[in-house]
């Protein structure tokens, strides 16, 4: 495949959704398989939604999750927004003159209309087009006025948009990657506005004309735009120029089968940044939500998915987005970490969740990763790391009904008796030292199983069940370890 030109051109209206993620992750996947390039634009031109420091979030989200991009809006050694390639500004607000420039020659040759219609006309039209039972849209009341006529209105000041004429009774076709060949007939698509009374157009005209301009060769988005690339197939004609390929993604649903919405929690890159999640786990668990490898494999590198990925395998179907599986593949990575990375990576929720201070942290960086080691199998985020360890420093509190009852067997004066003399003992109580000490203790008392290790475990953390018990033995230390035994006696 030549000349693959892809890119991401999200709205700055606020934090970067999951689903944009795996938008933007699909066009990098598509580029990097056939060695082309990968734009990011940003959409800006309605100008009521902009959020201030979105296009910094967005940047930051797309480079914590790996998907590095050849062209378009960056963030340079100041920390300020700028931009990078040939075919820029990539930014739609700096692009008013050319889409003025596009704008006039579709007017000149009939392709588009004046319309001075007021929001109140257009609110009327519509309620009375509901209470008929009708699509609403524009009844091309402006169509009538003479190109003559419209300048000498607008010349007055009499305020106006631009609409497209979209033609009678025409099938305007498409084929689409994923949803295969689309016909759409023009009387059921709306006389759209392309350039709104600001002078901002609208995003179905700098669409069209962004996508061409930098070479676009396919259009990556959600569904939810099918049913306006009608118009925009229209505007390709109009100009005369060549349509790039359509590929419509399916929607990333929640268990309900429901777009995912803020009002159900996490849907934010941030949120799930915030949650714990690792940026591969996330990446990884995206892809297969709407897309599937052919030997169904489920743990892919982002290098594995750049090689495997391509449309025929994305599903014409939403995808679910399920937690749990979402966990799973994260805890994959989490057990894939090293000791160091763990280390860092768990710092800002440990210290957050109040266990230690930073300095602390940082005095005891070697007691610290062997502690996090130790329970790095049994968790599927970084959020989770804090409860996880949480017994290393916490006092022991009352112990359960369950516990108290193992605690009252037969053996346990005995073991503990024994546990007492051989830990006072030990003068350098290391980690061989804490391995060794269970299997001394079975061998001189002759109790072993759960008679040995149940009631040692609840004595130090209160819990019949948890990490190794060496690992704890060896956390605690000898003094630690002697005075929780001496609670018990």
């Amino acid at each position: 495949m030549e000349n693959v030109r892809v890119r991401f051109a999200p709205s700055p209206t606020g934090y970067l959704h999951i689903g944009g993620l795996r938008t933007a992750l699909y066009n990098y996947l598509f580029a990097k398989k056939h060695g082309g390039k990968f734009v990011l634009r940003i959409e800006d031109t309605d100008q009521t939604r902009f959020v201030d420091g979105a296009i910094e979030n967005l940047i930051r989200s797309l480079h914590w999750a790996g998907i590095d991009y050849d062209e378009g809006v960056v963030i340079d050694e100041n920390g300020k927004v700028s931009q990078k390639g040939d075919f820029g500004p990539y930014i739609q607000s700096q692009r008013l003159d050319l889409y003025r420039k596009y704008v006039d020659e579709l007017i000149e040759k009939g392709y588009a209309y004046y319309c001075f219609c007021g929001k109140e006309r257009l609110d009327d039209l519509r309620e009375m087009q509901k209470a008929q039972g009708k699509i609403p849209k524009y009844d091309g009341l402006c169509r009538g006025v003479s190109l003559e006529d419209a300048k000498k209105r607008i010349a007055a000041g009499e305020e106006h948009v631009v609409r497209l004429k979209m033609p009678k009774n025409k099938n305007l076709e498409f084929d689409d990657l994923v949803r295969g060949h689309i016909s759409i007939n023009s009387d059921d698509v709306d006389d759209q506005v392309l350039l709104k009374s600001d002078g901002y157009p609208t995003y179905h005209l700098a669409v069209v004309v962004d996508d061409h301009l930098m070479g676009i060769s396919h259009i990556v988005r959600g569904e939810e735009w099918i049913s306006s690339t009608p118009k925009h197939v229209y505007l390709y004609e109009a100009f005369g120029w060549e349509k790039p390929t359509f590929v419509h993604l399916p929607t990333v649903l929640n268990d309900q089968r429901k777009k995912l919405s803020k009002r159900e929690g996490d849907v934010s890159v941030e949120d799930f940044k915030k949650s714990g999640y690792l940026a591969p786990g996330l990446v990884n668990y995206l892809a297969l939500v709407g897309w599937s490898p052919e030997d169904n494999k489920e743990i892919l590198s982002l290098k594995e998915m750049e090689e495997m990925f391509d449309f025929d395998r994305v599903s014409n179907a939403g995808g679910i987005f399920d937690r749990n599986k979402l966990d799973w593949v994260n805890a994959h990575y989490m057990k894939e970490l090293s000791g160091q990375d763990l280390y860092e990576l768990a710092q800002p929720y440990i210290i957050e969740a109040g266990l230690v201070d930073e300095e602390t942290y940082k005095a005891k960086k070697d007691w610290m990763i062997f502690l996090l080691q130790t329970v790095q199998g049994s968790v599927s985020t970084l959020k989770e790391i804090p409860q996880a360890i949480s017994f290393a420093f916490e006092d022991l509190g009352d112990l359960g009904p369950e516990e108290k009852e193992i605690l009252q067997g037969q053996t346990v004066p005995q073991l503990l008796q024994a546990l007492e003399e051989k830990v006072s003992a030990i003068e350098d109580f290391n980690f061989d030292q804490a391995k060794g000490l269970m299997k001394s203790i079975q061998k001189e008392t002759g109790i072993k199983g759960k008679n040995l290790y149940m009631p040692t475990r609840i004595v130090l953390t209160g819990l019949q069940h948890g990490p190794e018990l060496a690992n704890i033995l060896y956390l605690f230390g000898k003094d630690k370890i002697l005075e929780r035994i001496r609670k018990f006696k």
